[in-house]
């Protein structure tokens, strides 16, 4: 592929209008499945700008890494900032991985245009372009056996990287490698993230674009621990839009720029600016606010859930959470995923069944939970509507009392993340219900809930307060069950009284259940959407 180069720079065309071009022209030359295989969504140049603004280093030598750099778009636009605005700058060393050999002569062909580009301003380049795995090359540095004696393993000032985004499975040999931050099937991006963090000097600056997805869930938790004990945030940008960001690669993934530096010590007082634009149109005119670090990340806390408000009107409702000692456990209440796994109980499923014998549960599904209400049975193809009661069957069964159902999946173009309805034990004559894998049910494990407290539940579950909230810390379309046991709650009488007042009001609609949610918290949303 290296003889289908044909694109040459302009006359005095800026590194990085240069890499950007080279970018789309390999695009162009290879298929999806060869991108979606080496997790490649090119940096579009709007967003390589502004991670190049990020970089504040003064030092008249830089030591740069890239580890994952494409067309090297990152490193162009890092270096034209550094070239403009640090009047000392004499010698860069910039040492850069891409494993993608069709996409190594693009590379190279970027960087040595910017080595020209760069003496004409008196400023010396030397590059290192390695084709090796950047995990394997340097995961020796995560271990934890370390000597308390040994040299500090930092050697490079600016980490600058868009690294690759797909899961590894968990026997793969970057798994194994990262095993002390990472768990479960890893997104890879975490480990290029923590490998990174141990790699920079301190007071080293690290400037990522990634998916957010870090910020909660069990799947990062032991990343986030050790990572925001390395890297003190400095700046994060969020983008609203899903589809705006790398809009040419097709990619529907909720992304985020954090700029961070290395630190002994973390201070909790550190200023974070948090800026926000819906995409790359209005990037260059963000909303901006600015927050003490221990307000976005509680260091202390179990689960170290990162969150970003990006205007007044998050900043009111995360004041408002804050305010909240409750939560599910410490109303003895608990949160599980429906044990009914459809291909693994083909032999048990069925559409049609007269109940009346006591011999068939109702099964629910995904399709069936409704903001507020349970719509069942819905005939879909493959979706049976009951389960068989057998013995073979009992332990993917639950009791039928009282319950929340909760989708763990919600669509890309719901406006609503979290979307629950109300479950009671009369709806159905049977001892059992079914309640498939990709719906949470919420139920009290020694008793039962009252039908106060399932209303209750499920209006602020469905409330535009907690689905705001829940936006704040949770970049997915899944909600776990280990954020809402965390979760933080209103008292219990006031998640009664709640749902005494729709209950009375026999008005179950989303627009009734904001305004007796926001007059009980004396909040306005009239700035949601």
């Amino acid at each position: 592929m290296a003889n289908s180069i044909i694109i040459e720079p302009f006359f005095d065309e800026l590194p990085s209008h240069f890499a950007d071009r080279l970018g789309i022209h390999y695009t162009s030359l290879v298929d999806k499945e060869h991108k979606k295989e080496n997790g490649q969504f090119f940096t579009p140049a709007e967003i390589a700008d502004l991670m190049g603004t990020y970089a504040e280093c003064t030092f008249d030598s830089v030591r740069i890494l890239d580890p994952g750099c494409g067309t090297a778009i990152l490193s162009c636009s890092l270096i034209e900032r550094l070239s403009e605005n640090n009047s000392n700058l004499k010698n860069i060393h910039l040492s850069v991985y891409e494993t993608d050999l069709e996409l190594i002569p693009f590379s190279e062909k970027s960087l040595n245009y910017l080595k020209k580009w760069l003496q004409q301003k008196q400023i010396t380049l030397e590059y290192q372009l390695h084709n090796n795995d950047f995990v394997l090359e340097n995961s020796d540095c995560l271990k934890n056996n370390r000597s308390l004696f040994e040299v500090e393993t930092g050697k490079f000032d600016i980490i600058v990287s868009n690294p690759p985004y797909f899961k590894l499975s968990i026997d793969d040999k970057r798994s194994i490698a990262a095993k002390e931050v990472v768990n479960g099937h890893p997104n890879i991006y975490s480990i290029f993230m923590a490998v990174s963090a141990k790699l920079l000097k301190n007071n080293g600056e690290l400037i990522f674009i990634t998916p957010r997805s870090y910020a909660s869930g069990n799947y990062f938790k032991i990343f986030r621990d050790y990572f925001f004990r390395l890297i003190q945030i400095d700046k994060v940008h969020l983008f609203v839009s899903r589809k705006d960001t790398f809009n040419r690669d097709s990619v529907l993934q909720e992304t985020v720029i954090i700029k961070g530096i290395r630190k002994e010590k973390i201070d909790p007082e550190h200023p974070v600016i948090i800026s926000s634009s819906h995409g790359l149109s209005d990037i260059k005119k963000p909303e901006l606010k600015t927050f003490p670090q221990k307000v976005l990340i509680d260091l202390n806390s179990k689960e170290k859930i990162l969150y970003l408000p990006t205007n007044d009107f998050e900043e009111g409702i995360l004041n408002i959470f804050r305010q909240w000692e409750g939560s599910l456990n410490k109303y003895n209440i608990q949160i599980s995923t429906g044990p009914v796994v459809s291909f693994r109980a083909l032999d048990y499923i069925i559409e049609d069944y007269n109940n009346e014998n006591g011999y068939a549960a109702p099964l629910f599904w995904l399709h069936n939970v409704k903001q507020m209400i349970l719509e069942w049975p819905i005939p879909k193809p493959q979706k049976g509507q009951y389960i068989k009661i057998q013995d073979e069957s009992k332990s993917i069964l639950i009791p039928n009392k009282n319950y929340v159902f909760l989708r763990r999946f919600s669509s890309k173009d719901d406006k609503s993340r979290l979307i629950a309805a109300p479950y009671f034990c009369n709806f159905m004559n049977a001892d059992f219900i079914g309640v498939e894998n990709k719906v949470n049910y919420i139920y009290r494990p020694k008793g039962h809930l009252e039908r106060s407290e399932v209303v209750g539940l499920c209006a602020l579950l469905n409330s535009n307060l907690f689905d705001s909230f829940f936006r704040i810390f949770n970049g997915n379309v899944n909600v776990s069950a280990t954020e809402l046991r965390d979760m933080p709650f209103p008292p219990l009488e006031k998640i009664k009284e709640i749902g005494n007042e729709i209950i009375l009001s026999n008005d179950y609609s989303i627009d009734k259940i904001n305004n007796i949610v926001c007059e009980q918290f004396e909040f306005l949303m009239t700035t949601y959407e």
